[in-house]
């Protein structure tokens, strides 16, 4: 019976925790930007790690070479990059234990890790929605994802300019969403970080050594 009360007790605490119990908080235009821009430049850092070569053009008797251009350099990289880029926000959840953008992040919550494993403990938790359901997106994920297929649709010829002219000279949250999506707005969100994650003098969170510029 005692260990039966204790974890009433505990469950109780942490029940108080919930999303569902919190309210709902949406991702705001600066976060939304924040995550495209990251997520995008986080592709391009995988997709800019082969030494191909492409061959452009077409010869009806084959004789006249092709021209070749590298792959990290191609618009074909960019158009691989963005392809189901906003998927990438579904693998996010809100972590209601932060307050700014932070929340969002890759990963399990503390709130729901607490609460797996208080199932795994056999306590029998009630969030009012099936224990198959704890993990899939939350609401504001949702919405984040169709807010970033927005801005993707909206900004996309920006986004191709700052691939071919500015990559490598400033980061795309500066040039997409600091200098045109927010511009006027509130852009506090961009220097962000957890406090894990380094900065650099910028305000910016510091890149890896070694990235090859464009």
């Amino acid at each position: 019976m005692k260990w039966t009360i204790v974890f009433v007790l505990c469950f109780n605490f942490v029940h108080l925790q919930t999303p569902e119990d919190e309210g709902v908080k949406y991702a705001n235009t600066c976060e939304v930007c924040k995550i495209l821009a990251i997520e995008l430049e986080n592709r391009l850092d995988e997709t800019g790690k082969t030494s191909q070569v492409l061959e452009i053009g077409y010869s009806v008797d084959d004789v006249k070479p092709k021209k070749k251009k590298s792959y990290k350099k191609s618009e074909l990289r960019l158009v691989e990059s963005l392809e189901g880029l906003c998927e990438r926000v579904l693998e996010y959840n809100v972590h209601k234990e932060r307050s700014d953008s932070t929340r969002f992040a890759k990963g399990m919550s503390q709130t729901f890790k607490t609460l797996h494993g208080l199932v795994d403990k056999g306590v029998k938790v009630d969030l009012g929605i099936p224990y198959e359901l704890w993990d899939k997106p939350s609401a504001e994920v949702v919405n984040m994802k169709a807010k970033c297929e927005y801005v993707l649709e909206n900004y996309e010829s920006d986004i191709e300019d700052w691939y071919f002219q500015h990559q490598g000279s400033k980061s795309l949250k500066t040039h997409l969403c600091e200098e045109l999506v927010l511009r006027g707005q509130d852009s506090s969100c961009l220097n962000e970080v957890l406090p894990s994650e380094p900065k650099n003098s910028k305000g910016e969170t510091a890149k890896r050594k070694g990235k090859e510029e464009l």
